[in-house]
């Protein structure tokens, strides 16, 4: 347990020999963990938006190791690895632009190496358990970082969902903006609703009501209205890949909230552990950026939006250029006006 006082929520949960998922498709009418007992299971939760979000979709693949193991070795415990390793490749490829989910295949992998001679389950839950509560532990310091950055009576949009749902527990952008409440600094929190999935609305809105945290449902194109209109005073997102120059892979719509707050001339910031930034990828332009179902854009649920025949182009992340980027909040320290020399030494020290 913990002290905090606007922490409340977990979506991922170890539960005796299985994993369990909280179904963020039903959210906000319904609160439904789902049992996952195979890797098949795990992959399709992640590939399917059971659970979504780059750290918690890194732990997901952590516990899925565990399943996969578990039944690899049952089948064949002379010659387990290699089917593991396959295993861990689908895990890991579900969703291509978040980098969390290779990094989590890294340290499982890692985890693996060090355990000779006997079942692997046991050691790569301890590991995944860690990676768990470290998540935790870095957005707990996280939220301490960012919240110095906010001023009192601070009004903040926030785009997509970044909170506990995301995330192994409390959040990397909303736990900046739950450490900032409890300080008493939140005025108010304008979450945009972010198509086509809805993450604003149906979960991050669900977080923020839960928690008792100030705040207002807009619609996606409404946030630049309320910044030349003054009632913005900062903006704060996540991100599922940081390259090695502070490029910023964050859900559709990230790119054009940083614009308007470059012209609006209010602070825009990025929280994201450092699992997030990757050193390999040298700028935003190298980020595979997934591009999934045209019908998630031409339907709500079972209902059509569009005329029949109507075609789609669904991107459903976009990169903000570093230059658009005032601070990037870790849970190593704060990068103010991030660019490649800066995320550099930031990575050095780790």
């Amino acid at each position: 347990m913990n002290n905090k006082a606007f922490d409340s929520i977990r979506a991922i949960r170890w539960v005796d020999d299985h994993l369990q998922l909280l179904d963020q498709r039903l959210l906000p009418n319904e609160e439904i963990f789902l049992d996952i007992y195979l890797v098949s299971e795990a992959e399709d939760a992640i590939r399917n938006m059971v659970v979504r979000g780059a750290p918690a979709i890194g732990i997901t693949v952590a516990y899925g190791a565990i399943l996969s193991a578990r039944q690899r070795y049952a089948d064949d415990s002379q010659n387990w690895h290699e089917a593991w390793l396959k295993d861990l490749q689908g895990l890991g490829d579900a969703r291509p632009t978040a980098v969390n989910a290779v990094w989590a295949v890294k340290q499982m992998q890692k985890a693996a190496d060090e355990i000779e001679n006997e079942s692997p389950v046991a050691g790569l839950l301890q590991a995944a358990q860690a990676m768990h509560q470290n998540d935790i532990e870095g957005n707990y310091r996280m939220g301490e970082f960012g919240q110095a950055l906010f001023h009192n009576n601070c009004s903040v949009i926030t785009h997509c969902n970044t909170g506990a749902l995301a995330t192994g527990g409390y959040g990397t952008a909303l736990g900046v903006i739950r450490a900032a409440a409890e300080q008493g600094k939140i005025a108010e929190v304008f979450a945009d609703e972010t198509r086509p999935w809805l993450q604003g609305s149906r979960l991050t809105a669900w977080e923020l009501e839960k928690e008792g945290i100030p705040s207002r449902l807009i619609a996606d194109s409404t946030a630049a209205s309320l910044m030349r209109l003054g009632k913005a005073d900062c903006a704060i997102v996540g991100a599922d890949r940081i390259a090695a120059n502070a490029d910023v892979a964050n859900k559709i719509g990230t790119y054009s909230l940083a614009v308007s707050a470059k012209a609006h001339g209010i602070p825009f910031y990025v929280a994201a552990p450092v699992s997030t930034i990757d050193m390999d990828t040298v700028c935003g332009d190298d980020i595979q950026i997934e591009v999934r179902a045209e019908e998630e854009l031409l339907r709500i649920g079972e209902q059509a939006i569009a005329a029949p025949g109507a075609r789609a182009y669904n991107p459903v992340f976009d990169v903000t250029p570093a230059e658009l980027i005032d601070a990037i909040i870790t849970d190593k320290g704060v990068v103010n006006n991030p660019n490649a020399e800066k995320i550099r030494q930031l990575m050095s020290g780790i």
